[in-house]
């Protein structure tokens, strides 16, 4: 199961999660039991009933319940234990991978955990952000639930959680969170998330949108790049190719966060989320996490300049 086929990480990557994650789980567990316990432990450590699991198998079945859907039932055949004890088991370390936050290029040591942190790091790298949003289909709520059609996406007509991604300008994921209802729209999340806040609070940070966020655009023109609106039907045919042209360039600018939104989608609980949906924002940021460790590994390219020079001054 810790092929990469499974879980969706190399060996590399494997280790280093578990150097990272598991003083956090042991932690976590001696927290629990000083809880139970309600003081400090009677006996010697390594006394008790032991673990049937240990921490590598416990993360690499989170894992590969993550990358691909496998469902409880079947990894409990495939570790010889009962269900309850996969369920636990995810429902121990997929918290802990969800707390790690967005890895950042070259900064080793650096996450970004909160909005707040991803502009003051393109404010001080002086990097071009990429938004967009991306939506996972998520099971339909009970008839005469309260919120029932809140849900409901008029772009893909199902019933879908909608999140933010920020990326870089290679596609590098530098954020993806703050979930919100598939009805609501792209333009009212940007004052309910706090982007717009940001774009005044760091006036020299720039980023490009889509269309969905062309109030954004037009709120902070000297900042945030929009696709530019259609001419009318009867401009002339000089005005649609420059229309054709500018939309272009946009476009193959911003391409780059569609990619790192189909990076979301190769793990199976973005495509179709089939889980509780209490539990969506965890695992939606544990996934996100694990692709900005492989994502922020990419070297940097630097654009190369395509300005004339002059290679003589001499007048004749």
């Amino acid at each position: 199961m810790s092929h990469p086929a499974f879980c969706g990480v190399s060996r590399q990557h494997l280790g280093d999660l578990l150097e990272e994650l598991q003083p956090k789980w042991h932690t976590c567990c001696e927290g629990a039991r000083h809880t139970r316990r309600g003081g400090a432990r009677q006996r010697q450590p390594g006394a008790g009933p032991k673990y049937q699991l240990t921490f590598r198998d416990r993360l690499v079945i989170t894992l590969v319940h993550l990358r691909t859907g496998l469902t409880q039932e079947a990894l409990a055949v495939a570790y010889r234990v009962g269900s309850s004890t996969i369920s636990r088991t995810i429902s121990e370390i997929r918290p802990i991978l969800a707390d790690r936050g967005f890895a950042v290029p070259h900064r080793p040591g650096l996450r970004l955990r909160t909005l707040e942190d991803v502009f003051a790091y393109a404010a001080a790298e002086t990097i071009d952000l990429r938004l967009d949003g991306v939506e996972t289909q998520v099971r339909r709520p009970k008839a005469g639930r309260p919120g029932r059609r809140a849900f409901i996406s008029g772009k893909r007509k199902q019933n879908t959680i909608k999140t933010t991604t920020i990326s870089d300008h290679q596609g590098r994921l530098l954020f993806s969170g703050i979930q919100r209802p598939g009805r609501m729209h792209d333009q009212t999340a940007l004052r309910t998330e706090g982007i717009a806040e940001q774009f005044r609070q760091y006036p020299q940070v720039k980023a490009k949108v889509d269309s969905g966020y062309r109030g954004l655009a037009g709120e902070f023109p000297h900042q945030v790049t929009a696709p530019p609106k259609k001419p009318k039907d009867d401009a002339c045919d000089g005005e649609m190719r420059a229309w054709h042209e500018a939309r272009h360039r946009q476009s193959s600018a911003r391409i780059c966060v569609e990619h790192a939104n189909a990076e979301l989608r190769q793990w199976a609980p973005m495509r179709r989320f089939t889980g509780r949906r209490d539990t969506y924002d965890q695992t939606h940021r544990a996934i996100a996490a694990l692709i900005s460790d492989r994502a922020a590994k990419r070297p940097t390219r630097h654009d190369h300049s395509t300005e004339l020079v002059l290679v003589s001054d001499l007048t004749y």
